[in-house]
This record gives structure tokens, sequence and C-alpha cells, in this order.
């Protein structure tokens, strides 16, 4: 029977078969990933502690290693590539600040972290106590890429690393993206720029401004995982775990 916080029979069927424990793999087949996937969404959608797992949904402790553990192994990154969409005409790129639960802190160094901004991805900003996700996005509003930095990060610092290896014939960003070396980097790879100029700029850059319209769509995709508290809040203390939230929220973003 399909839940509220359940996933689609159809959905089910286009991942099953890219989740750990299929038979003839290695190590043992796992037992019912159909019950642990909606248990990972029932506390990505509500936002409530694994604690407060309902028993149909198997136990919260298990429930919660196993999500640990395919964080730790990449398994939500492996599910998100294998489902991208081809379409990557443009990339639109853009970041969002996510207030961090006190819950949030108090991470063992080095456990589970992103190796450098911050360490687990948590600073201070005008918004507060909290996490920035950077992303880019398709032309259908799709999720390309994925990064975590402390909330303080500037956009400009990451924006190379959003596009990085990602073949595109336009980048699409807003002011916040308006460097030199940056707008070079793009063009070096044979990408159009979108970018308008900050006002400051004495000699202001021209740009598609049609196609800057287009921005809208990440502004769309950060409505659309938000929809799950597990994002539009940080209650994890580890980077990678709330890394791994963002990514199974993206994962039903590219499912519709």
């Amino acid at each position: 029977m399909q839940g509220r916080h359940t996933i689609k029979d159809e959905d089910w069927e286009r991942i099953k078969d890219l989740l750990p424990g299929q038979r003839g793999g290695h190590g043992r087949p796992a037992e019912d990933n159909r019950r642990f996937i909606n248990a990972v969404l029932w506390i990505a959608k509500t936002g409530a502690p694994w604690r407060d797992l309902p028993e149909h949904l198997g136990n919260w402790n298990s429930a919660w290693r196993r999500f640990d553990r395919w964080a730790r192994k990449g398994v939500w990154q492996q599910v998100l590539k294998a489902l991208e969409d081809p379409d990557l005409e443009w990339l639109i790129i853009d970041s969002t600040i996510i207030r961090a639960h006190p819950c949030a802190a108090g991470a063992r160094k080095g456990a589970g972290g992103t190796g450098g901004q911050g360490d687990q991805a948590l600073g201070r900003s005008r918004g507060g106590f909290g996490t920035k996700i950077h992303a880019a996005v398709n032309g259908l509003g799709l999720p390309v890429n994925l990064l975590l930095t402390a909330g303080q990060e500037a956009d400009i610092n990451q924006a190379e690393n959003l596009i990085q290896d990602i073949p595109c014939e336009a980048v699409i960003g807003d002011k916040a993206f308006d460097s030199k070396k940056f707008v070079d980097s793009v063009e070096a790879k044979g990408a159009e720029a979108v970018i308008p100029s900050l006002s400051n700029r004495k000699e202001q850059r021209e740009y598609d401004t049609d196609l800057y319209k287009e921005r809208n769509l990440v502004e769309r995709f950060w409505s659309k995982i938000k929809q799950f508290r597990r994002v539009a809040t940080r209650y994890e203390k580890t980077a990678r775990n709330f890394l791994a939230f963002v990514q199974v929220a993206s994962i039903v973003v590219l499912l519709r």
C-alpha cells in the first residue's frame, strides 16, 4: 500500500536495480530495500528524529545505520548520477543558505566532514548558523552538481567546482558570479557566460538578457527540495549525511 511519504510503484521500478544488495553481486542481498527507502523518505519529508520512525517502516536504529552506511559509500550520489538527465545545453548555478538546528553542532572533527570548508560545512553568515548548498541545474531545472560549504562561503569560490568537467553551451548565474577569472574559464570551455556585471563595474558586460530569465529554474529547484524538512533545516551533525538528504530530495525531483 502506498502512503503519503512512500515511493510510487513506477519510481521504485526505476531505482530498485541501482541499489546495493542485488542478487549475484558481492555480499548478502539486501532485505526489503523498498521499506528502507520509504523510511528514509518519511524522515526526509517530516523532519522527525530517527527515533520517531513508525514501527511499520522498520527499526529506527537499523534504518539510521543503513542510511549512514550508504552515505559513506556514496550510494545516494550514484543513484543521483544514474538518473541524471542528459540535457546539458545550459548550466544554471546558484546557492542557498540552510539554517542549522542546534543539534547539528558537535560532530567529531573529521567525521563525515568536507575536508576543508569548515570541516562539517557549518559556519555563521548574516542568516545565522548554517550551511550553504551550491547547485548547478540543467535547462530542465534538474540537478547536475551539488556541493556543501559553511554558510559564510562566497558563491564565487565554488563556481569553478560546480561546472568542472561538465560540458555545456551556456553558464547562467547572478551577479554573485561576476568575476573576470570565472567568466574567462567559462568561455575557455567554449560556453557562453550569461552573468550580469556588478553595478559598480565601470564597464558593464553584455549578456543575453532573454536567456538570463531562465535562472528561475534554479529557484524552482530550491523550492522543490526545501519541501523536504530534513533539507529545509539541517539536523545532521555530519556534512556527509546532510548532503545525503539533499541528494535524496534531488533523486525525488529527478523521478518526477
